[in-house]
């Protein structure tokens, strides 16, 4: 059996290396007189290419991070810089912000399991460097570390763990005194956020980008498809334009590579059968979030869709959505469609309690539930968490 042993601490230069997000990473390559089309194009930089395209097609494949890429291991941190910055330019350049979400999350994700694998002194030493960067400070103490409450709120909120609101924190004197692990989490969600802005780049620029890396940017749209309407169960078509404001918001949401909450992937996941989705379509709807791992989705919505014997977890009701802020009746300034902007009169008219109640009648056939003594004849129950599209941390 393998022996995992915690990683050496870093000098500075490799601590740009390791995380070259950081203020002052750009260092790392003084003197070398790079441009992006020399990041593009040169021999020289053909090192430091590979390794961008490895990073971003390992976190197309895994957002979990769980993955080493072999190329990372061996090369030098000016390398590893160079290979960041090339990620960022070719995902900046995607015609979806979806990858480089994903990516994102894989790179965050990667940093804080190098954080909770640390120990003691270096452990502390390196969540500080990598806090006070992210302007977001963290200092040791004799029983953990602590973190000001006010940055402690900005970073837990999207967490969405149980264990992470702060009615269980040990909050003192306005800070939060928490386990190193639980400081590399918070410092995963300040890098997640910092990687998923996009940077702002010319048109000439995306142009070359994506004539340089047309084969690239299209692998990455392979192993990210987006959904498709496919034949339904009952041999009919899904009619996605006649589903109900909320359920179309979620949608966009993770098609876009947004996160969707707990509730709203519940919510999505059962839904979809009753409007005549089969399992491959419900799957299909979460490749665009950012921590999508297909095993584990799979896994999460059998178990929503064959609870109870192969009944199903019935969608939740209006009332229900809107106490979770996931109704969009008033429209949603954000879409693209001027129908989906505007306030839906069918949702006031019809005083509906229920989106099934809109999808059947906008024209959409409904599914009854299965059969709760013999359930849906070919797919196995799970057991797995009702929160499709992600594995919990």
């Amino acid at each position: 059996m393998a022996v995992h042993r915690a990683p050496a601490p870093l000098d500075p230069s490799s601590l740009y290396g390791e995380y070259p997000f950081l203020p002052g990473a750009e260092s790392l390559v003084r003197g070398q007189a790079w441009t992006v089309r020399t990041l593009l194009e040169e021999p020289a930089y053909g090192s430091a290419r590979a390794l961008g395209r490895a990073r971003i097609l390992a976190a197309a494949d895994d957002p979990r991070a769980v993955k080493d890429v072999a190329e990372f291991a061996g090369a030098a941190a000016d390398v590893r810089y160079l290979s960041f910055l090339f990620a960022r330019l070719v995902l900046a350049s995607a015609p979806s912000p979806a990858p480089l979400r994903r990516w994102a999350v894989a790179e965050s994700k990667r940093s804080s399991t190098r954080l909770e694998s640390l120990r003691g002194t270096e452990q502390a030493e390196e969540i500080e460097a990598v806090a006070d960067a992210l302007l977001s400070p963290m200092r040791a103490r004799a029983d953990g570390m602590e973190v000001a409450l006010v940055d402690y709120v900005r970073l837990a909120t999207p967490i969405r763990e149980a264990d992470y609101r702060l009615v269980r924190q040990d909050l003192r004197r306005g800070v939060v005194v928490l386990r190193p692990k639980r400081a590399a989490r918070l410092l995963e969600e300040a890098i997640r956020r910092t990687l998923a802005q996009p940077i702002p780049l010319a048109p000439e620029v995306v142009t070359l980008v994506r004539e340089r890396e047309a084969e690239l940017l299209g692998e990455v749209a392979a192993r990210m498809p987006l959904p498709v309407a496919r034949s339904s169960a009952g041999g009919g078509v899904l009619r996605p334009e006649r589903f109900p404001p909320c359920i179309r918001k979620m949608r966009r949401t993770l098609q876009k590579g947004e996160n969707l909450s707990h509730a709203g992937r519940f919510a999505l996941a059962a839904f979809l059968p009753r409007a005549g989705a089969d399992a491959e379509t419900i799957v299909d709807a979460y490749r665009g979030a950012p921590d999508f791992d297909e095993s584990i989705t799979r896994y999460q919505v059998e178990h929503i869709t064959h609870h109870a014997g192969g009944v199903g977890y019935e969608p939740p009701e209006c009332e229900t959505l809107r106490s979770h802020g996931l109704c969009a009746r008033e429209g949603d300034a954000t879409a693209e469609s001027p129908a989906d902007r505007s306030r839906d009169p069918l949702c006031f008219e019809e005083r509906l309690r229920h989106p099934l109640q809109y999808y059947r009648l906008r024209g959409g056939t409904v599914v009854e539930r299965g059969d709760p003594e013999t359930g849906p004849p070919s797919t196995p129950t799970g057991g797995a968490r009702d929160r499709p599209g992600s594995r919990a941390r």
